[in-house]
């Protein structure tokens, strides 16, 4: 699985699609940390950005841990992220990396 890069001129679909294709998992992204309200397919990554986050690039690759790879999008963006399965049905442990996640 190759590196994935994430920056703030992303829309959250193109986000969404290009997490799906590399790593064969679905990608939910939030407006707020609490995941609360999910974030428009149309909106950029830097326009839902919270106050106070730094926004930037990450790469990271499918040896990350879910559970630090949502923190990584939280700490840079403020907003908050969720991995779950390719169809979408249940959430990914976040003691698992991106690769052992595709293959549950």
């Amino acid at each position: 699985m190759a590196d994935f890069k994430i920056e703030g001129r992303m829309k959250v679909k193109g986000l969404k699609e290009k997490f799906k294709e590399t790593f064969g998992l679905t990608l939910r992204v939030y407006t707020t940390l609490a995941c609360k309200s999910p974030a428009k397919d149309d909106a950029t990554l830097a326009s839902i950005r919270a106050e106070g986050a730094k926004g930037g690039e990450i790469v990271v690759g499918s040896n990350i841990r879910v559970g630090n790879f949502e923190k990584k999008v939280a700490d840079l963006y403020g907003i908050g992220v969720q991995v779950a399965n390719g169809a979408n049905t249940k959430l990914s442990n976040d003691d698992d990396t991106l690769a052992a996640a595709s293959k549950k």
